[in-house]
């Protein structure tokens, strides 16, 4: 399963919005640098889809804030 992600990092909170295409808009409290908010959102997912972390791939948008993200299944 692929879900197109938006990222916000360095957020006051962390939350999760999933739109009607249903792409979801993750705040995560981690900055952009180190490779931190990307781990967090991988955390987020896979707890969301009750899976680990390692079944969560980024595919596209390492260094942005629009990720295109695999979802491997149970």
């Amino acid at each position: 399963m692929y879900i197109k992600v938006f990222v916000t990092p360095s957020a006051r909170k962390e939350k999760i919005e999933e739109k009607k295409d249903g792409s979801l808009i993750i705040s995560v409290r981690e900055p952009a640098s180190g490779n931190h908010a990307n781990k967090r959102v991988r955390e987020i997912i896979a707890l969301r889809e009750g899976i680990s972390i390692a079944q969560v791939r980024i595919l596209t948008g390492h260094h942005s804030r629009a990720k295109m993200i695999s979802v491997l299944s149970r």
